[in-house]
C-alpha cells in the first residue's frame, strides 16, 4: 500500500461539452467568471494539484485550444452529448498517467488542495475512486461526482457500464471501492463545490469572492 500519490501521476480532465441549456444554450465553459472564461479560471486552479490537464468540450473547440491544453470532443462526438460519463471515457481513453481527476467547468471555488486530499484517501482506503463529499446548503454532506479521482485502469469497466444503458457517475462508482472524502473541516470553504448552472446563479459566485 502506498501513503499518496504524487500529482504527477494524475490527469486533471475539465468537463466542457455540456449543453449549457439552462444558460440558454451557452457554452457555459466560455462564461466569463471575473473577467476570466469559465474553463480557464478552473484549469489555472487545477493545473498546480495535477501533471496533465486536459479539456472535453463538444463546441468551439478553438477557443479552447487557445488554453494551451489538449482539447477533445467527448466520446459521444460532435453535438451528441450523453452527459458526464462520456467525458470520462474521452479522459480515461486519452490519459497517459495511472489517475484521472474529473472537474466541471461550471464551480470555479473547488479547494485549492482538493486533489491531494483525494489522493491520500485513495491512497490509505486503496480505493479505486475518491470522491468529494460536500456540505448542502441543509448542511449535510453529499457526494459530488463529478469531482472524481480514478484509477485509469477502470476504462474497461466503463465501458462495459454504458455499453449497457449505465449514464449515472454514483451508479458506476458502486461497482467499485469507493471513498467519499468530507470538505467541511474548519477551514474549508462551505460553498467551494457550488456550480453555476445558470448566468445568475454565475453571477452570485462572482460576487463571493472580489
Amino acid at each position: 500500500m502506498i501513503d499518496t500519490i504524487d500529482g504527477a501521476e494524475i490527469t486533471g480532465v475539465i468537463l466542457a461539452g455540456g449543453r449549457g441549456s439552462r444558460m440558454g444554450g451557452a457554452d457555459k465553459g466560455l462564461q466569463n467568471f471575473n473577467g476570466v472564461p469559465l474553463a480557464l479560471h478552473t484549469l489555472l486552479r487545477l493545473s498546480p494539484q495535477v501533471g496533465e490537464v486536459m479539456i472535453i468540450a463538444n463546441r468551439n473547440l478553438a477557443a479552447y485550444e487557445s488554453f494551451g491544453v489538449p482539447v477533445w470532443p467527448d466520446a459521444g462526438g460532435m453535438g451528441d452529448f450523453s452527459g458526464p460519463l462520456a467525458g470520462f471515457i474521452t479522459g480515461l481513453e486519452r490519459c497517459e498517467t495511472p489517475y484521472m481527476m474529473t472537474v466541471p467547468c461550471d464551480s470555479p471555488l473547488f479547494s485549492e488542495d482538493m486533489v491531494p486530499r483525494l489522493a491520500e484517501a485513495l491512497a490509505r482506503d486503496n480505493a479505486d475512486f475518491a470522491v468529494v463529499a460536500a456540505p448542502e446548503e441543509d448542511g449535510q454532506l453529499w457526494a459530488q461526482p463529478v469531482f472524481c479521482l480514478m484509477r485509469t485502469s477502470l476504462l474497461e469497466s466503463l465501458a462495459v457500464f454504458t455499453t449497457g444503458g449505465g449514464r449515472k457517475i454514483d451508479a458506476w462508482t458502486a461497482q467499485h471501492k469507493t471513498v467519499l472524502v468530507p470538505f467541511n473541516l474548519p477551514g474549508d470553504d462551505p460553498r467551494a463545490f457550488f456550480n453555476a448552472n445558470t448566468l445568475a446563479e454565475l453571477h452570485q459566485l462572482e460576487a463571493l469572492r472580489p
